[in-house]
């Protein structure tokens, strides 16, 4: 197969360097960038630049983009995207992205699945990409109804071959609603956490659950943020019960309430358990 990997940065630049550790398949880039689309260029990341000119020969596209960029990537190019095509994309929010695309991919004869890999690191960028990014990873397919399940095998295949543990299986709602508290709600917490004075005197009264809680508040900010909004209502609702369970802790430290937060914990470690 011949795939097409539009977006070079962290996720992109793995996909690229996975394809092409692990399979016989042709990779071909694209990077707004330049710079970037040479050095993969240059480093046989990719066989061959992505353009309009070889935008037909892809079987798969994989769209490795913020999720509006993905959203006018694929509506720009829809008529150079080759027909039976299945057309993929690699963002944190699936909703907007899948009511978007999906009946542009069918009034246009290619298919698109929406797919969230659960992967990645602190860093982004190329230079941070690696093809064993994946490996052990879940990839999250929200396929619409009407699309042949060979045509859904063909791409959990596809990421079983990277390396991928786990396909899971979901509906664009769904995930939005689960990936809040999973992912969003992570990130958020761990910015708000290090915006303590007190973090700057960490070093040498710190050990893991410092660095665990910290870890993800580097981060990309514009990628973040337009993520947070996209999927504003679940995040709110998740910050919503964040925000009550902290108040039911302070309170009972606030009262000397020794049985209160001993039943607060208690509930977090049977959580845990269940977990």
């Amino acid at each position: 197969m011949t795939l097409g990997v539009i977006g070079l940065g962290l996720i992109g630049g793995s996909f690229a360097k996975a394809i092409k550790q692990y399979t016989p398949h042709t990779v071909l880039g694209y990077n707004r960038t330049e710079a970037v689309t040479n050095k993969a260029l240059a480093a046989g990341v990719i066989d061959g630049r992505l353009d309009k000119e070889t935008l037909p020969s892809c079987d798969i596209l994989i769209v490795s983009l913020y999720p509006d960029d993905t959203i006018h990537y694929v509506i720009q190019n829809k008529d150079f995207i080759k027909k039976g095509a299945i057309v993929t994309d690699c963002g944190g929010t699936k909703e907007k992205v899948c009511e978007s695309l999906v009946p542009v991919a069918a009034e246009s004869g290619f298919f698109f699945i929406g797919a969230h890999p659960m992967a990645g690191i602190e860093f982004s960028g190329f230079d941070h990409s690696k093809a064993e990014m994946f490996r052990g990873a879940s990839m999250i397919l929200t396929p619409p109804a009407d699309v042949p399940e060979s045509v859904v095998n063909i791409l959990s295949d596809f990421a079983l071959s990277l390396g991928f543990g786990t396909i899971k299986r979901s509906n664009p709602k769904e995930h939005d609603r689960v990936i809040a508290y999973t992912s969003q709600l992570a990130h958020l917490l761990s910015s708000a956490y290090v915006q303590s004075d007190t973090a700057l005197l960490h070093k040498g009264f710190s050990a893991g659950s410092f660095r665990d809680l910290t870890r993800v508040a580097r981060l990309n900010v514009a990628m973040w943020t337009e993520l947070f909004f996209e999927n504003k209502l679940p995040l709110l609702s998740e910050t919503d019960t964040l925000i009550a369970t902290l108040t039911e802790f302070r309170s009972a430290l606030a009262a000397d309430d020794r049985d209160k937060m001993a039943t607060l914990l208690q509930n977090g470690c049977d959580r845990k358990e269940k977990i």
